[in-house]
């Protein structure tokens, strides 16, 4: 598997979850396609999208619910494609999509494994190989975002780090879809800085690419030292999304909802 392969890969998923052609990421003009369920997208996501945009770097792929297509098209045809993910932009956005009872939920960068630069980097401490039936109790929050509780059937391998036997840093991966696994990674807080965190996760994406699957990781732009830790760890940044959602979701999210009938 080389490079442009894993890349290749993963355009094939962002079809799949987008209901486009992989070719719609390179073209020179923006795209807006229905969205639509598909048995292979990745397992969390909740499909059809509302209004979801992606973009490799080139220009944008709008998925979208039929009331959102001159929303979504709207939108990508006014700003120039890097742009759209930021704000002030993303207020023009909102004032579309709020009448509606949507708006802007998430928005992540993603990363693959650059083969030039991936290889496992050495930890100060003993590191052991993990599978599913090791994870049982360490669904706790100091692993969260390691290992996700509420989809404890989708993680599949990870690599802890030991310290006279404690674990102290863990890196785990779901198998989010049939090619690809995500990876996330958690240490503790006296531990960090020591360069745990991306010896974990280079040892991971070197397992994973063993099992011929496509390694993943996932941050959010303010998120830096997640960020470096891709970096330092054989990831290059790939792919952008932002994904809106109702606004009841939203609130949930926020912990906000009911909270306005409750102060009347």
């Amino acid at each position: 598997m080389t490079t442009q392969q894993i890349v290749q890969i993963a355009r094939e998923q962002s079809a799949m979850d987008c209901n486009c052609s992989p070719d719609d990421f390179l073209l020179p003009e923006n795209k807006v396609v229905l969205s639509a369920a598909h048995p292979q997208a990745r397992r969390y996501l909740e499909l059809p999208f509302l209004c979801h945009f992606v973009s490799y770097g080139h220009q944008i792929v709008a998925s979208v619910r039929e009331e959102y297509r001159e929303i979504a098209r709207d939108y990508i045809s006014r700003y120039p494609a890097v742009h759209c993910f930021e704000t002030p932009h993303l207020h023009v956005l909102s004032g579309r999509l709020r009448p509606l009872g949507a708006d802007v939920c998430f928005m992540a960068e993603y990363w693959l494994p650059d083969l030039g630069r991936l290889h496992r980097l050495p930890c100060r401490y003993g590191t052991r190989l993990l599978h599913a039936s090791d994870f049982a109790g360490l669904y706790q929050p100091q692993w969260s975002n390691a290992l996700c509780r509420e989809r404890k059937e989708l993680d599949v391998l990870g690599v802890g780090a030991y310290d006279r036997g404690e674990l102290v840093g863990l890196a785990a991966c779901s198998a989010d879809c049939d090619t690809m696994w995500q990876i996330g990674v958690d240490v503790l807080p006296q531990y960090r800085r020591k360069g745990i965190a991306s010896a974990l996760t280079s040892a991971l994406a070197c397992e994973i690419l063993a099992r011929g699957k496509v390694p993943f990781y996932c941050c959010a732009w303010s998120n830096v030292a997640s960020a470096r830790n891709a970096v330092r760890s054989g990831f290059s940044p790939s792919w952008v999304e932002m994904t809106a959602k109702p606004l009841s979701d939203i609130a949930k999210r926020n912990g906000t909802a009911g909270f306005s009938e409750a102060k009347d």
